[in-house]
C-alpha cells in the first residue's frame, strides 16, 4: 500500500500535528502526557484525540495525513488495522501483530508497539525490579501480553510462563515467540493455570482485561509472595481487584499508569528522536486520578 502525501505544515502553524486515535477515545490522557512532554523538550508538537468510527480507521488516518499530520498513538479497537495499514514495520511491531504508534514521513507509513518496552521500563526504571534472571509469569494471551512478550524476553529473563484460559493460545505464544526465547536463553512455557508449575514468581503481570470486570485471572494463590511484584496493566485511581489479591498474599504491587507514561515517551521518540524525562509526568498524572 502506497503512503498518502504528506502535507507540509501552514507558516502560520509550525507546530507539528499528531493525535491518538481510537474508540473511545475521550478518556485518553495522551494529550496530556505529550503536552507536558513537548514543553519539557520544546519539542513545537500539537497533540489532539481523534474519534474514529470503527468502520472507519484508515479513511479517518488518511485524512489525518492529508492534512499535516506528522503521527499516531493508536489504541482500542484499531492496532491490529494499524498493523496493516503500515507500509513498515518495527521488530516489536512485526512481532507482536498490532501497531500502537504511527509515523508518517517522504519514506512512507512506520509502525511501531512500544507497549512490551513501556512495560520494562516502568517494571526496572520506575519500580526497580530487574527482569534479567527473573521468573516472570504472563496472565493473558491476547493482544496485551503479546505486545509486551518480545521486550520482556530481550531482558533474558530466566524463565517465562504464560498462562490463559483458553491453553491453546498460551501455546501460540510459546511457539511464536521460541526463537526470541532461545537467543535470550530463556525458558518460555505456557498453558493454563492448571498445566503450569506452581511456584512462586518474581514478577506476576496481569495482561487480561478482567480488572475492568473486577474479575480475577485464573491463576493459583502460591505464585504471589512477599519477593514477588504484581502488576497489572491497567490502572485507574484506586488498587484493581488484582493488586487487591496480590497484596493479600504478601506481594508487592502496581499498576498500569507508569507504563502508560513510558510507552508514550517511547513514541515520542520514535517522532521526534527526542526522549523525554518520565518521571515528573508521571508524579503530576498520578494525583490526576483521585481528583478525576
Amino acid at each position: 500500500m502506497n503512503a498518502s502525501p504528506v502535507a507540509e505544515n501552514s507558516p502560520r502553524d509550525p507546530r507539528d500535528r499528531y493525535a491518538v486515535v481510537g474508540n473511545p477515545i475521550a478518556h485518553s490522557r495522551s494529550p496530556f502526557i505529550h503536552a507536558r512532554f513537548a514543553e519539557q523538550t520544546g519539542e513545537p508538537i500539537e497533540y489532539d484525540r481523534i474519534l474514529a468510527p470503527v468502520d472507519s480507521f484508515v479513511a479517518t488516518v488518511r485524512e489525518f495525513i492529508d492534512g499535516g499530520g506528522r503521527g499516531l498513538n493508536v489504541t482500542v479497537p484499531f492496532k491490529i488495522e494499524a498493523h496493516r495499514f503500515a507500509t513498515m514495520l518495527s521488530p516489536r511491531a512485526s512481532a507482536a501483530g498490532a501497531v500502537n504508534t504511527l509515523r508518517f514521513d517522504a519514506d512512507g507509513i512506520y509502525g511501531d508497539n512500544t507497549d512490551g518496552v513501556g512495560l520494562v521500563r516502568d517494571i526496572e526504571k520506575n519500580l526497580g525490579v530487574l527482569l534479567s534472571g527473573a521468573r516472570i509469569l504472563l496472565l493473558g494471551a491476547g493482544g496485551a501480553a503479546r505486545g509486551v512478550v518480545l521486550p520482556m524476553l530481550e531482558r533474558s529473563p530466566h524463565t517465562l510462563t504464560i498462562v490463559n484460559r483458553t491453553s491453546s493460545k498460551a501455546e501460540e505464544l510459546v511457539a511464536r515467540f521460541a526463537s526470541a526465547a532461545n537467543e535470550a536463553q530463556c525458558q518460555l512455557m505456557g498453558g493454563s493455570a492448571r498445566d503450569i508449575e506452581l511456584q512462586q514468581y518474581d514478577v506476576i503481570v496481569n495482561a487480561t482485561a478482567g480488572s475492568l470486570a473486577g474479575a480475577l485471572p485464573e491463576c493459583d494463590d502460591r505464585a504471589f509472595g512477599s519477593g514477588s511484584l504484581a502488576y497489572d496493566m491497567m490502572y485507574s485511581a484506586q488498587p484493581t481487584v488484582f493488586m487487591r489479591h496480590a497484596a493479600t498474599l504478601g506481594a508487592r504491587t502496581a499498576d498500569g499508569l507508569g507504563m502508560l507514561v513510558e510507552q508514550a515517551a517511547e513514541s515520542f521518540h520514535v517522532w521526534r528522536g527526542v526522549r523525554p524525562d518520565t518521571a515528573p509526568v508521571l508524579a503530576e498524572l498520578r494525583p490526576m486520578l483521585s481528583a478525576a
